[in-house]
């Protein structure tokens, strides 16, 4: 750990697994105050090729010879091994390191920092403030968990004393954070591999809430009964965002969890006098970020939709904003299960949210960071799906989905690619 750095005074930085959306990010930060950044990661993808542009020298493999003695400081995802080369190379050469949100924590808090966490909204939450920001000339930095549609970037370089930064709860990492306003959209039990209860995860947001700064302010949800035991006994200032939600507020996504999204925004907004007004007028011209709701193109006649949702609340909030604007089409959905121990835990939760669409395709779980400890299966959930829409089924490859789903898809049709994994590539094969 390197927590005590002055990291004003670092010029060179090394990224381990710099292709992340937060890596990059903060590495494109850091390249904005003229530091010497570099990074590994273990394939070369759009976002690598981008930072390589932007100057940042990129390693395709991982390896020892990748350290120098002058480099300053490692960043590392959570994801690094003790035995990972490049850590161990790292050690031997004394080079201070720190986790991807230890770094995040230390470039942010110097800053006026908006700090957005919750189960979920958290990315539409930030770009959408970004977005406001912008508009009346607030000139923010912000570090997104996407790719803003507007600039095709999870960064945005500001010079203002602002700074919009997406708050992860996971493993406690938001907990780097001294925010000056903190949003919490909402609040459930996730990330089951680390959190053994609702209540251990209310724990931790009650924690963040107790490191929000002196004069500073919270925005939540006041009525949500997963809130309440978090925000009682705050010192800061308590705001509603539900006092903010106009429910006939005209968004390019649709959805009752969008405008929600929205009304948190502009409750923020509110904080540093942006009116209401100027914040409707930015929300209205808003068109999302890479893989929330995102419309791809079409196949056979059908709009293919592509959404990172992971979590069953996540899903039902996709498939009504679906329903929302195609009330008369039916909808083909394909889920890729991001990780064993969620879909265990929230097995049955699953179940019910996909079948909410008219065909479903269960793809294998995505396994991310996990052995199947757990014995879970997509074919089980599958099975269980089929107990109240006898339109489910399990599919073994993307491939084959792709076949599936090109059989089903017509002009009465709309076609929804859902998950956190690399199940997004359906998308864009389906049309290629």
């Amino acid at each position: 750990m390197a927590t005590n750095l002055d990291i004003d005074k670092i010029k060179k930085i090394h990224f381990i697994g710099i292709g992340g959306i937060g890596m990059s990010a903060l590495a494109r930060h850091f390249l904005s105050e003229k530091k010497t950044v570099s990074g590994s990661d273990r394939t070369l993808t759009p976002i690598t090729k981008e930072l390589a542009s932007e100057g940042v020298q990129i390693y395709a493999e991982q390896s020892a010879e990748n350290l120098s003695t002058n480099i300053e400081l490692v960043i590392y995802t959570e994801a690094m091994t003790e035995e990972h080369p490049e850590m161990k190379a790292a050690r031997a050469l004394n080079v201070p390191m720190m986790n991807y949100f230890e770094a995040l924590g230390l470039a942010m808090n110097p800053y006026y920092l908006i700090a957005i966490a919750g189960t979920h909204g958290k990315t539409t939450v930030s770009a959408m403030l970004t977005d406001i920001f912008e508009s009346v000339d607030k000139d923010p930095t912000a570090i997104i968990g996407s790719l803003r549609a507007k600039t095709q970037s999870n960064y945005r370089a500001g010079k203002s004393k602002y700074a919009i930064v997406e708050a992860c709860e996971y493993k406690r990492d938001f907990l780097h954070f001294k925010p000056d306003i903190l949003v919490i959209t909402n609040l459930e039990h996730e990330h089951v591999d680390y959190y053994t209860s609702l209540e251990d995860v209310q724990d931790a947001f009650k924690t963040l809430v107790s490191q929000v700064n002196e004069g500073g302010v919270v925005i939540t949800d006041t009525a949500n009964i997963n809130i309440t035991p978090v925000i009682e006994g705050a010192e800061a200032k308590v705001v509603n965002y539900h006092d903010f939600l106009e429910l006939d507020l005209p968004l390019k996504q649709p959805g009752m969890h969008n405008r929600l999204n929205a009304a948190a925004a502009m409750a923020a907004a509110a904080q540093e006098n942006i009116s209401v007004t100027d914040a409707k007028q930015a929300l209205g011209d808003f068109t999302g970020t890479w893989r929330r709701f995102e419309y791809k193109g079409e196949v056979s006649g059908a709009p293919v939709y592509d959404d990172y949702a992971h979590h069953p609340t996540e899903i039902r909030a996709a498939i009504d904003g679906v329903k929302e604007l195609y009330p008369d089409k039916k909808i083909i959905l394909a889920f890729q299960p991001h990780t064993y121990s969620r879909t265990a835990a929230l097995f049955g939760e699953f179940a019910k949210a996909v079948g909410q669409a008219h065909e479903i395709i269960l793809l294998p779980v995505f396994a991310a960071r996990e052995e199947n400890q757990t014995g879970v299966s997509s074919r089980e959930l599958a099975v269980k799906t089929l107990e109240t829409n006898t339109n489910a089924r399990y599919i073994d490859s993307l491939a084959a989905a792709e076949t599936a789903i090109r059989k089903s898809a017509d002009v009465e049709t709309v076609v929804m690619i859902v998950g956190a994994g690399d199940v997004t590539s359906l998308a864009e094969s389906l049309i290629a």
